[in-house]
């Protein structure tokens, strides 16, 4: 349908809330493509139905490493705020604002969006794709930046830049990461308030732009080291009652509980995949088989860089050669999008 199609069909809508058929044209995969969080919610019940692997989520924090994650085939990613925070010069400790998140969301967005419109219009082999298809980037949201008013703007603003969830935690604000020591948690009460909050606001996105707009609502318990396995449970059950579409039980530091975890807890559920964490490092087809839907990475690219940061620094300080350590610049203009700018800018000579 053109724009002017579907503005008549909306106007229609508001009009006559009967005219359910042309609405749900107007929302279609033919009409503008599948949202972000629908394409997200499809993905997760595809493996929940034993269909499809585990979701493997390479954490991004940029632009740049969004474009990676989707050049290299991935299905999906995470928005890490560890990640974030540590390009912006800062630990993971909520120093970095609502507002710097909210920016490196709309990179993110780009980043993705480039990847795919590159893969479906230049891409050769397997990096080559029918259609232009952004894969789903779930969010973190931290503690929600305030109160639940704050979650709830959290809420609209990652939905107005193209993500497809949001993780909201139980924390006490200023958070931090949920493997390191100083962590403090949230009353059960405020906690699922909290959770309610961010699934109101899902489906008041929703209600304005349409089923399948609102982003999915993740709900993240850090309990389990201050107020034991069982509150962290029974937390997890409240989030599923509350209406939250994942649970994300974080750190658990056995196997048995990771079981425990996916025995007890119904929907999707996240593993975090931190090297050298809390959590046991299990392949992913051993975390699908307990009962896990998405594995997250959240560290391995951010510690990757600056491993290799360190390394060539010393190297330079050293007067050493780098080419073996290096891409050539032909393969490093590619990856940053130098190749499709030039395309593009060859389809627009005047």
């Amino acid at each position: 349908p053109t724009r002017q199609q579907n503005d008549v069909q909306a106007q229609n809508y508001q009009a006559d809330p009967s005219f359910i058929g042309s609405i749900a044209n107007f929302y279609s995969d033919d009409a503008f493509g599948c949202p972000p969080p629908e394409r997200l919610r499809r993905l997760l019940q595809s493996v929940e139905r034993g269909e499809a692997s585990i979701l493997l989520l390479p954490c991004c924090y940029d632009g740049l490493s969004a474009r990676l994650v989707a050049l290299n085939g991935f299905d999906a990613t995470f928005m890490t705020g560890f990640g974030v925070s540590g390009v912006n010069g800062y630990p993971d400790t909520q120093l970095v604002s609502f507002n710097e998140m909210m920016s490196a969301a709309n990179s993110v967005a780009e980043g993705l969006a480039s990847a795919a419109l590159e893969k479906a219009k230049y891409g050769e082999g397997d990096a080559a794709s029918a259609e232009p298809v952004a894969i789903p980037c779930i969010a973190d949201g931290d503690t929600g930046y305030g109160n639940a008013i704050n979650v709830k703007r959290t809420v609209f603003g990652y939905a107005r830049a193209g993500m497809a969830g949001m993780m909201i935690e139980d924390q006490v604000a200023p958070k931090r990461c949920g493997h390191v020591a100083g962590k403090s948690v949230v009353s059960f009460a405020e906690a699922v308030q909290r959770v309610k909050a961010a699934c109101d606001a899902r489906d008041e996105y929703e209600a304005l732009f349409g089923k399948g707009t609102g982003p999915l609502i993740l709900a993240r318990t850090d309990s389990l080291v201050t107020d034991g396995f069982e509150d962290a449970i029974q937390r997890c059950l409240a989030f599923r009652e509350a209406g939250c579409d994942m649970t994300f039980l974080e750190a658990p530091q056995t196997i048995g509980q990771m079981e425990e975890y996916c025995k007890r807890v119904s929907g999707p559920k996240l593993a975090n995949m931190l090297e050298f964490g809390s959590t046991p490092i299990l392949p992913p087809a051993d975390l699908q088989k307990m009962g896990y839907t998405m594995a997250a990475y959240p560290l391995t690219l951010l510690s990757a860089s600056i491993k290799a940061m360190q390394e060539l620094l010393q190297l330079i300080k050293e007067g050493q050669p780098t080419f073996d350590k290096i891409l050539s610049f032909g393969e490093t203009k590619d990856i940053v999008g130098f190749t499709k700018y030039a395309k593009e800018e060859d389809r627009y000579k005047s």
